[in-house]
C-alpha cells in the first residue's frame, strides 16, 4: 500500500467556496460549509443586536444565524434566494460547533490559486482581505472576528 504525501510546494491550487450575500461576495474554503440549507424564519428574542436575525434549528442544535451584511454596517436582506450557510466553527470554542450566517443564493465552487489578484476595496473590520477572481470581488472574511462577535454578544 502506497500513501501519497503533498508538501506544501506540491500544493498548486485550493477549492473554494464563493459565498453570495446582498451586497458582497464572500470566499471561504470548501471545508467551512458543513451544510447550506433553506432559509426558514428564525425564532427571535427582543433586544437581538441588528445583525443577529435569531436562532434556527439544525441536526438537533441551535444556531445563531447572522447576517454578514449587517454585522458589516450594511443591510440584511431576506428573498424568496435566500439560504443559510452552515458553518465550521474556527475559534476553537469547545461548545461552539458551528454558525450559520445568512445568502443570497446557492454558493459555488471556484479553484483558487496562489496568483490572486488583490482587489483595492474597502474592507470592513470582519474581512480580513479581498481578491479579484474571474471579474468577481470576492472578500476572505474573519472567522475568528465573527466568532469573537457572537462571544462578546454573550451568544457563544
Amino acid at each position: 500500500m502506497t500513501q501519497a504525501v503533498a508538501t506544501q510546494s506540491s500544493v498548486e491550487s485550493l477549492t473554494g467556496l464563493l459565498l453570495p450575500l446582498a451586497d458582497r461576495t464572500l470566499l471561504l474554503p470548501n471545508v467551512a460549509l458543513a451544510e447550506l440549507v433553506g432559509y426558514r424564519a428564525p425564532q427571535t428574542s427582543p433586544g437581538m443586536p441588528s445583525w443577529l436575525l435569531g436562532q434556527i434549528s439544525w441536526r438537533d442544535l441551535r444556531l445563531p444565524l447572522l447576517s454578514f451584511e449587517a454585522a458589516s454596517d450594511g443591510q440584511t436582506k431576506i428573498t424568496s434566494s435566500s439560504r443559510v450557510a452552515v458553518l465550521n466553527a474556527v475559534g476553537g470554542r469547545p461548545q461552539v460547533k458551528f454558525i450559520a450566517v445568512l445568502l443570497q443564493g446557492i454558493p459555488h465552487s471556484v479553484k483558487v490559486d496562489s496568483k490572486l489578484a488583490r482587489a483595492d476595496v474597502k474592507l470592513s473590520p470582519l474581512e480580513l482581505d479581498a481578491i479579484e477572481l474571474d471579474g468577481i470581488v470576492a472578500r476572505i472574511p474573519d472567522m475568528m472576528a465573527l466568532e469573537q462577535l457572537l462571544a462578546d454578544a454573550a451568544l457563544i
